[in-house]
């Protein structure tokens, strides 16, 4: 949540440690901001309306977590990946209750979106510098109910955060109705989707994937959103919202999931899926 009465921000391009952050206005609006790190946007904040989800994997997941669980009061949030805590805002602006842990690896990334957005941290939203997996695992097991993995490294996902070992994890620190979450970025042969789906699998009873039909088709690179839980996910439900969307978007799961990801392999720590590089052209 960002300060009130806190001062607009100026356009501008830092030099942190490992990456260039750039700061660009939105021409359409004049609240609207992007967060580029190496280029690649990172995130993008409406600083008068902390609801609006800019990129469509974020509506997704808003639409997720609210069909998920419509009538919890309160939710515990662990969001692997800051940024500009976009999606962060969102929560605390839709579940004014909701308790939220950020891990973002880069300690002057997180300086940044303090003096430059106003980012405003308290009892409901704490974020704390550090790699994602380590943050995960000093968490108590069945302490969340929802875990967001949005972590990247320039425009690709770190290869520990998609193992094995790592969901596992996720499992664990979840509550037995908890959800996980996760951005993918790729693009055909869609090996790193395919391998992600595949690895959670192995791990939770019930997985979903979602994207546009161009992406889920292989052709063309994209996001996707993996959902995974011990308990039954809303797809029918998210399907029939998302069959609304301006662009054709689709919700994989069952026998067509199964499809997908037929001669996937599943990752480890000691065999992780080094990602392709992403076109120059890519969106995240």
């Amino acid at each position: 949540m960002a300060k009130r009465g806190h001062k607009s921000p100026a356009p501008g391009t830092f030099q942190l440690t490992d990456v260039t952050a750039e700061i660009v206005r939105d021409l359409d609006t004049n609240s609207g901001w992007m967060l580029l790190l190496d280029g690649v946007p990172n995130s993008y904040l409406d600083l008068d309306d902390p609801t609006h989800l800019e990129f469509e994997y974020q509506q997704w997941m808003g639409r997720a977590v609210d069909l998920h669980a419509p009538d919890a009061e309160v939710l515990h949030f662990v969001h692997i990946g800051g940024g500009a805590c976009a999606f962060p805002r969102y929560v605390a602006a839709t579940r004014p209750g909701a308790r939220q842990l950020v891990a973002e690896y880069n300690p002057e990334l997180i300086a940044l979106i303090r003096e430059v957005f106003g980012i405003r941290t308290g009892p409901g939203l704490r974020i704390r510098a550090g790699d994602g997996r380590d943050v995960l695992a000093g968490q108590h097991s069945a302490s969340a109910d929802v875990v967001v993995r949005d972590a990247f490294i320039g425009p690709v996902v770190p290869p520990h955060l998609t193992t094995t070992e790592f969901i596992a994890d996720v499992a664990r620190v979840l509550r037995p109705t908890g959800l996980y979450l996760a951005n993918v970025t790729d693009g055909p042969p869609l090996a790193l989707a395919r391998a992600e789906v595949a690895t959670a699998r192995e791990t939770f009873e019930h997985v979903a994937l979602v994207s546009e039909t161009p992406v889920l088709k292989g052709r063309r690179y994209g996001n996707l959103t993996l959902m995974a839980s011990p308990a039954p996910l809303p797809t029918g439900d998210l399907a029939r919202l998302l069959a609304r969307s301006v662009a054709p978007t689709r919700v994989l799961e069952g026998t067509e999931l199964e499809r997908f990801a037929t001669g996937a392999v599943v990752t480890t720590d000691e065999a992780p899926l080094v990602p392709p590089a992403p076109p120059p052209h890519l969106i995240r």
